[in-house]
């Protein structure tokens, strides 16, 4: 299969790859660039686990071909953390119980993350709205919820 020279950034660097042409973002991620947060789910755009920011909006990264991100900036759940301290959706999720297996949690905090930027004081329902593309099958979403509403009342201090 014939290779391409990918650059893009990733986690705020700069990083070239030769990737084939079927690869998809989420190959290109877990396999060339060994990003192993980004997780396999169903790999048809049902489930939202594969979600990572791209240029700051939420995609699911198994939909998109890892050729058509040339140029763009993506983060990934190890780019979240702020020279290796929790940032405030990662300690809430922790505090909480917002995680059991965890597999969700990358996805989901991503996913508020760009909510939050979006809309720093989102409603319970707005949050569940924002959330509703990542399936989770552990927790039943509040402890996830009240995670979010934990960091917009913390801001609002």
């Amino acid at each position: 299969m014939k290779k391409r020279l990918l650059h893009l950034r990733v986690n705020g660097e700069p990083r070239e790859v030769a990737v084939e042409d079927n690869k998809t973002l989420l190959e290109v991620l877990r396999e060339d660039l060994g990003l192993a947060g980004t997780k396999h789910g169903c790999e048809t755009g049902e489930c939202g686990l594969c979600t990572v920011l791209l240029d700051g909006t939420p995609v699911l990264a198994c939909l998109m071909l890892g050729a058509d991100a040339e140029g763009t900036d993506v983060r990934t759940i190890e780019g979240v953390s702020d020279r290796g301290r929790l940032r405030p959706l990662q300690s809430a999720f922790a505090e909480l119980g917002a995680t059991q297996c965890g597999y969700c949690s990358p996805a989901m905090i991503l996913t508020a993350e760009a909510l939050l930027k979006n809309n720093p004081r989102p409603t319970r329902q707005e949050i569940r709205e924002a959330l509703s593309g990542v399936l989770c099958r552990c927790t039943g979403y509040s402890k996830i919820i009240d995670a979010v509403q934990a960091v917009v009342r913390a801001e609002k201090l």
